[in-house]
């Protein structure tokens, strides 16, 4: 989710009452085995069922709500189906209200987790996401705060020990970024703004979580296309996401010996609040132009490799690895 620069309350903490967002349109099911095989005609979706073509131009004020985006997100991925893979972890997932966070909270609950849900200033999306991880059968947990605030990331894990028990996957996942047409348009302030959010949110949240993870725990950083191979008009974003992947390789050498795998998700273009939020809505159909599949990913396309990086029973022997889920070829 996109941060703000704003004085700083103490976190407050709220139980998931509250509305629910009606349940997702179901799309038409696909039988791969029936669908012809066309050549040359461009991409052809891969998945069970179809997911959503063209978005029109739009524009979210703020960091957006998922309320608000034309066509809705898909997060719940329907046809995944859990065997107790997180079963009796807790996790933590910051920008867990929306986007990629509520969909990774949907299936680490489906997975057996509870889930604690940090957020900046989005509490009717965070109440949704939390009534989503309830209908999974398990705990949810809203915390409210800045991933700037050192304090406040200290806070934030406390509660969230004291109220679940205990701690066993962090994901960093909060972010901001903004587009430029030009190094010289970006100001100082806008600059440290970005790094703090998506670089010292990220070292502040794994530094309050390490004294409460144990042996088996795991830490996963959204990191992004951009800091793999750039991006011209997010030279910002895309110069903290490189810091993210690098910070993630380091961190995993250091934890070897305590038995903590430190992994990253690097995703393409994503159909999340913080795209229409932030570009002029003109531009916004030109996020199915950006991968070789031409269309955005839908946040349940991305949190199953979550789930693989957080559970030790998928991926116990992987660590310091940067997973890129781009939707093209030759994404490294």
């Amino acid at each position: 989710m996109s941060h703000a620069a704003r004085d700083l309350d103490p976190p407050t903490v709220s139980s998931p009452s509250g509305r629910l967002p009606l349940p997702q349109e179901q799309p038409q099911r696909r039988d791969a085995q029936l669908a012809p095989r066309i050549r040359g005609q461009g991409p052809v979706q891969a998945g069970p069922t179809d997911q959503p073509g063209e978005r029109p131009p739009q524009h979210l004020y703020g960091s957006g709500s998922e309320s608000q985006l034309h066509p809705p997100a898909r997060y719940m991925a329907e046809h995944y189906r859990g065997s107790g893979k997180l079963q009796g972890q807790v996790a933590l997932i910051t920008g867990g209200d929306s986007g990629i966070g509520r969909a990774v909270a949907v299936l680490f609950a489906r997975e057996g987790a509870d889930v604690c849900l940090v957020h900046l200033s989005a509490p009717d999306d965070a109440r949704d996401t939390a009534g989503l991880v309830e209908a999974e059968g398990r705990r949810a947990l809203v915390v409210a705060g800045d991933v700037l605030d050192p304090d406040f990331c200290e806070s934030a894990v406390r509660v969230c020990v004291a109220e679940l028990g205990r701690l066993d996957v962090l994901v960093n996942n909060a972010a901001y970024q903004k587009h430029a047409d030009s190094l010289l348009d970006i100001d100082q302030e806008r600059l440290e703004h970005t790094y703090r959010t998506n670089v010292f949110g990220y070292l502040q949240m794994a530094r309050a979580a390490l004294p409460h993870l144990k042996r088996g725990a795991s830490i996963i950083n959204t990191g992004s296309c951009v800091g793999l191979r750039g991006h011209q008009k997010l030279i910002g974003d895309s110069a903290s996401k490189g810091a993210v992947h690098a910070f993630t390789k380091a961190l995993a050498q250091g934890l070897l010996s305590e038995g903590i795998r430190v992994n990253a998700v690097a995703p393409g273009p994503v159909w999340t609040p913080l795209n229409p939020a932030e570009p002029p809505p003109e531009q916004v159909p030109e996020l199915d132009k950006r991968s070789d599949r031409k269309r955005p990913a839908q946040p349940e396309e991305l949190s199953p490799a979550y789930v693989f990086l957080a559970s030790p029973a998928c991926s116990s022997y992987i660590t310091g690895v940067v997973l890129p889920v781009t939707g093209s070829v030759g994404a490294l």
